[in-house]
């Protein structure tokens, strides 16, 4: 069996030239991203891909799920479609076979408060960086698994 493949991308931050990052030239400055951990296929063929490690003080931004087209003329186009809270990474996105819902593990939130220049300080338990999901002062943070739907119904799309 024969086969072939290309690079499609390359991660990294596009403006930092050490990097040594690609994307299409339609990517947004939202768009790119660092770090791929896991990904997913959806139904139209899209890859999507979720980050772990894109801390605030490594690359300006929390992890998060982006969509990137693999065919015609927007290929290689990543959008950014959800951010986690401070600290955490997005792991398994599944989606189901219709396209209406994905579901993402986000796990650990509130590590590495210092990393955070708006808190700027370690996480604890009694004083973490975010209050994710309930944002309650009197519940504590917590990983989470979050099913994601498009409002009114519908395929999820970017």
């Amino acid at each position: 069996t024969k086969g072939k493949w290309e690079i499609m991308l390359k991660c990294g931050d596009p403006s930092v030239a050490e990097v040594g990052a690609t994307f299409s030239t339609a990517t947004t400055a939202n768009g790119w991203f660092g770090m791929p951990d896991n990904c997913a296929i959806d139904a139209a063929g899209r890859l999507w891909v979720s980050t772990d490690g894109q801390g605030p003080k490594a690359t300006g931004r929390t992890d998060g799920l982006w969509a990137v087209d693999t065919e015609g003329e927007a290929r290689a186009t990543s959008k950014l479609f959800f951010r986690v809270p401070i600290g955490a990474e997005l792991c398994g996105p599944l989606f189901t076979p219709d396209d209406q819902t994905a579901f993402v593990a986000v796990q650990h939130p509130a590590d590495g408060g210092e990393d955070w220049e708006a808190f700027g300080r370690p996480s604890y338990y009694e004083d973490p960086s975010t209050r994710w999901p309930d944002f309650k002062p009197d519940m504590p943070v917590r990983p989470s698994v979050v099913a994601i739907t498009k409002q009114g119904g519908g395929k999820i799309a970017v």
